[in-house]
């Protein structure tokens, strides 16, 4: 599990969506969506010709089916995962024979090329990584060393191109949203995280752009093959939301040892629906009990976001409501303080550093656990969605593999 240190240093680089109003026919949506979630191996199905995220045993499979031995999936499995190999023809430990009949079949690994590459002077990467169909998404590597000088790579991940939500103050939401991530499509910002670090990923957060609760079903199986395949403990894996109704039992059901972060951003439910528009679809109330309820059916303690907006929820009276709310419905929860990070074109500020402390001392003092997340990356274009955003509001052209995007670019503070 994340600490409250750990937690506080991951930079909500990619924010998590706070929300617009989630009309009736959204809703619908999401309710067809998630109403029959299936389990994570018949996910794993939905791209069958995908070899990312297909587990050992799918591969030994696989490899029977094309008529060879099962050990050449335990193969396949080592060099998707271990060697993060792209192309099935580079699969040089296993015969020419059967990596041209993988290919005949119609498979493909499942990688994508980074499009960006933008590293921030505090050691932060930010990738904008160009899918199939030339949608651009943002994965963040973020890299902290302990006092003992072991570094911690986390990695914040994307579920889905944009987002519906349209934040306020989201840059992603400006953005515009296209579509769900695939599995496999969530899994291999991960793997491009350890090549570009040339390191393991110790800490997965899906807070990157995207609700993943709108597409709980590519994030579970997601999630199962990242705890697997690329063997990071479910408790080293947080999952957030600005809270969908109906989703937080959904996974409560599946009683993950990972984190679940909930964005309140809000004491009461007035001010909430001005931040968060589709509160008004999900009362604060029922979120809270929703909260309560996952705590009782998983003995996961639920971490709350909370971005500081100045002038708008900063201030200490802000400080004590959220105490009370939060002892009203239990005891034991964290809250994340998350300074609110500059976007081009939003009439939301940073709080000051003293305003800042003055929450947290509130919280504090009505016996409230607190942690403030560090900036960082704040000169690579931070906030989710922004670094996207310069690139991409549509899909780029279809011969954009001859466009020639910019070099990595190590921008200084």
């Amino acid at each position: 599990m994340m600490t409250a240190t750990s937690s506080s240093l991951i930079q909500r680089v990619c924010s998590v969506p706070l929300a617009r109003a989630v009309r009736t026919r959204a809703m619908a949506v999401v309710s067809m969506n998630l109403s029959t979630t299936p389990a994570p191996s018949q996910a794993l199905r939905a791209d069958s010709r995908v070899l990312l995220g297909l587990s050992e045993p799918e591969l030994q499979q696989l490899a029977l089916d094309l008529k060879q031995q099962s050990y050449r999936g335990k193969q396949l499995h080592h060099l998707i995962y271990k060697r993060k190999i792209k192309d099935i023809q580079d699969f040089s430990q296993v015969p020419l024979a059967f990596r041209n009949e993988l290919e005949e079949a119609g498979w493909k690994v499942g990688r994508s090329p980074i499009y960006q590459s933008v590293t921030a002077a505090d050691g932060t990467v930010k990738l904008l990584i160009k899918l199939e169909d030339n949608r651009l998404i943002e994965t963040v590597g973020i890299p902290v060393k302990d006092e003992k000088g072991v570094m911690r790579l986390t990695a914040c991940v994307s579920s889905q191109v944009g987002c519906p939500l349209r934040c306020s103050f989201c840059a992603t939401g400006k953005g515009g949203f296209s579509r769900n991530l695939k599995m496999h499509e969530i899994v291999e910002q991960v793997l491009a995280i350890e090549e570009i670090f040339n390191h393991r990923v110790t800490n997965v957060v899906f807070m990157g752009m995207g609700e993943p609760m709108m597409n709980l079903k590519s994030v579970l199986a997601a999630h199962q093959c990242l705890n697997k395949d690329v063997q990071i403990g479910q408790r080293m894996i947080t999952i957030s939301t600005v809270g969908v109704p109906n989703t937080i039992k959904k996974l409560a059901s599946h009683k993950l040892q990972s984190t679940l972060a909930v964005s309140l951003h809000a004491p009461n439910q007035k001010l909430r629906e001005t931040i968060v528009p589709s509160a008004k679809a999900y009362p604060l109330s029922a979120l809270m009990k929703d909260c309560r309820d996952y705590f009782v059916e998983t003995s996961r303690r639920v971490s709350f976001e909370y971005a500081l907006l100045a002038g708008v929820n900063d201030a200490v009276e802000h400080a004590v409501e959220l105490a009370e709310l939060l002892h009203e419905w239990g005891r034991g929860y964290h809250v994340n303080l998350i300074p609110f990070n500059p976007i081009e074109g939003s009439e939301y500020r940073r709080p000051s550093k003293k305003a800042v402390q003055a929450f947290a001392a509130a919280l504090e003092s009505n016996r409230v656990t607190v942690s403030t997340r560090q900036t960082r990356g704040l000169d690579a274009d931070a906030a989710c969605g922004q670094l996207r955003n310069k690139f991409q509001k549509s899909p780029l052209p279809i011969d954009s593999d001859n466009l020639q995007p910019e070099e990595d670019v190590a921008v200084a503070c």
